[in-house]
């Protein structure tokens, strides 16, 4: 009777937990034991030619049991959600476009296999583009999925367990028609601040139907001095940005508690370029009370001394 109200028990726990979306896993010290490299590939693509790749799966030598994996392949997208300011929220290894036809090129080796402790073995892959390929961008993941369990049962039947899944990412350029277009929608920073850092933010747009890097240059300088306090200039930021998607970007300044400075932020993506130049007061809000106190007792002074002119 115990055995049973304790299952019941424990069913209802899991029901409630699923209802608020609260997923319950079977967590084991080495579930992270699995590496997968490289992280992502680039590569120009020709209609009618075949093109070989491979990526390593290793098992840690530190990890306590047999690694079960499988491989396949799914497409490569972002998304913006609501916490997101672009459109780079959430990766998505589901959702299939006109820029993932490329999942159906590539040929797997293997579908998956184990690992001991240690072991390390190479997962390779071949892409057969057809003749008629569209020019632009093509994205895809070689999914590695590690499918072992932990062993450890739940109440009764029911077991829940988490897989990890790791991509390796492939960011191809199909030769043919391309289109090159992007646009700054956004580059910007503040003139006035109480406390550091300074940040310059910015949105890029690609319009066109292929990756493209965007580049970003940040520099400040004391008002009266031409020693910067920040650069990249020599190593511009850059991020890649994906066709019809917009990138948010931001690079900050430490800057010291009092002052007046310069700053320049430049953007580029393709051929456009946007440069916005500010001068930048830091003033902590301590600083500003004492100076509205004074302006006021300045003020206080001459309306007293005035008026004592005017009884004379």
């Amino acid at each position: 009777m115990k055995n049973k109200i304790k299952f019941l028990v424990m069913v209802g726990i899991v029901a409630v937990l699923a209802t608020f979306g609260v997923f319950v896993s079977n967590v084991y010290a080495d579930s992270n034991s699995m590496t997968v490299s490289p992280n992502y590939k680039k590569m120009i693509l020709i209609p009618g030619e075949v093109y070989h790749g491979s990526l390593s799966v290793s098992n840690s030598v530190n990890s306590t049991r047999a690694l079960k994996y499988a491989v396949k392949v799914g497409s490569f997208s972002h998304h913006r959600n609501e916490e997101s300011k672009d459109d780079y929220g959430s990766t998505d290894h589901v959702s299939v476009s006109s820029y993932n036809q490329i999942m159906d090129w590539i040929k797997l080796e293997t579908e998956g296999g184990s690992l001991e402790p240690g072991e390390k073995t190479d997962v390779n892959y071949s892409i057969e583009v057809p003749k008629d390929a569209p020019g632009g961008g093509q994205y895809a993941t070689i999914l590695v999925v590690d499918e072992t369990t932990s062993g450890v049962g739940g109440a009764g039947n029911i077991s829940i367990d988490q897989q990890f899944q790791f991509a390796s990412i492939i960011y191809a350029e199909v030769a043919g028609k391309t289109r090159e277009e992007g646009e700054i929608k956004d580059n910007s920073m503040p003139s006035f601040l109480f406390e550091g850092p300074l940040e310059a933010t910015s949105m890029v747009k690609n319009d066109g139907n292929v990756h493209t890097d965007a580049e970003y240059v940040f520099q400040v300088w004391p008002i009266f001095s031409d020693e910067e306090l920040c650069t990249n200039e020599e190593e511009p930021d850059t991020s890649l940005v994906l066709p019809d998607t917009e990138k948010y970007h931001a690079q900050t300044c430490d800057l010291p508690a009092v002052g007046i400075f310069k700053a320049k932020q430049t953007v580029k993506i393709y051929d456009k370029v946007s440069v916005v130049e500010r001068t930048v007061i830091v003033c902590p809000l301590w600083l500003m009370a004492i100076i509205i106190l004074a302006i006021m007792m300045v003020i206080v002074y001459f309306v007293v001394k005035v008026k004592s002119r005017k009884r004379d």
